[in-house]
C-alpha cells in the first residue's frame, strides 16, 4: 500500500531582489574593515647624501 503524495508547487515566498539583498547585508556584517593604510613618515624627510667636490 504505498501511495505518492504530490505536493502542490508553492513558489517561493521569497523574491531574488530580497535574497540578494540578505546576501549582501549579510557580507557587509560579517566582513571585517578594512586596516587602515599606513601615514608616511612626514616628521623626518628623507635626504638624499650629497657626495663632497
Amino acid at each position: 500500500m504505498s501511495e505518492t503524495q504530490s505536493q502542490p508547487s508553492v513558489p517561493a515566498g521569497v523574491s531574488m531582489r530580497e535574497l540578494l539583498a540578505s546576501c549582501a547585508a549579510a557580507k557587509a556584517v560579517s566582513t571585517p574593515p578594512p586596516a587602515p593604510a599606513p601615514e608616511p613618515e612626514t616628521c623626518h624627510p628623507v635626504r638624499e647624501h650629497r657626495e663632497a667636490a
